[in-house]
């Protein structure tokens, strides 16, 4: 028989059950309190109950696949929580973001406008200053759990996002979400929230495999 694990960590419980891979049947299901000051602690407990069948342990080599979902992500937003991050623009302006007041719709107070940017030809509209760049970097790194790059029109020429991102993956070992890789829409400042976001979240779903693995 070959048997398929899943487990859902949600805000209050954490779910496990294993299940027949042939027909789909459910062999066995646990739940335990979600841990959030340490996942491990939740998730290994719904894991070890589950390992049982009719009183008869199951080895973890039978398991084929193991299956993973969660609405941490869901509740850190509805919630507004989330990992501190610092949001790059490449190409904003600063001064017309400031005019409209779009800055408190970025998902985050840590902003840093970079030279560059591009047009609706996809061609530059400036070079990128490869020193400003390292030093916003290394300047923040310390105080956040992840980067954020935008550019603007970025989702036609993702140049400049993927060199801001070298930059970050050279100096650091914090994820990297660019616009480029969850939209290809226009609207700049949508883009840029939504970048922000997703680097707030990513942590989160990090240590939630981390944990998993782990386990």
């Amino acid at each position: 028989m070959t048997i398929v694990l899943g487990i859902d960590t949600g805000g209050t419980y954490t779910d496990a059950v294993l299940v027949n891979y042939e027909n789909g049947k459910i062999l066995s299901s646990a739940k335990s309190l979600t841990t959030h000051q340490d996942l491990s602690a939740g998730i290994h407990s719904a894991i070890t109950s589950v390992m049982t069948i009719r009183h008869q342990a199951i080895s973890p080599q039978k398991i084929c696949l193991v299956g993973l979902s969660t609405t941490l992500a869901t509740n850190a937003i509805t919630e507004g929580h989330g990992v501190p991050v610092c949001l790059l623009l490449i190409g904003y302006d600063r001064d017309l973001i400031h005019q409209y007041r779009f800055q408190h719709a970025l998902g985050t107070r840590n902003v840093v406008y970079l030279q560059g940017g591009h047009d609706q030809q996809g061609i530059a509209r400036q070079p990128l200053d490869e020193d400003a760049i390292r030093s916003t970097v290394l300047k923040w790194r310390k105080k956040i759990s992840a980067f954020g790059v935008s550019g603007y029109f970025g989702a036609f020429n993702p140049e400049h996002e993927l060199r801001v991102k070298k930059h970050i993956e050279d100096l650091t070992d914090l994820p990297v979400t660019c616009g480029h890789e969850l939209s290809t829409r226009l609207d700049a400042i949508r883009r840029a929230t939504t970048v922000a976001l997703n680097a707030k979240l990513i942590p989160i779903i990090q240590d939630l495999i981390f944990n998993v693995r782990a386990t």
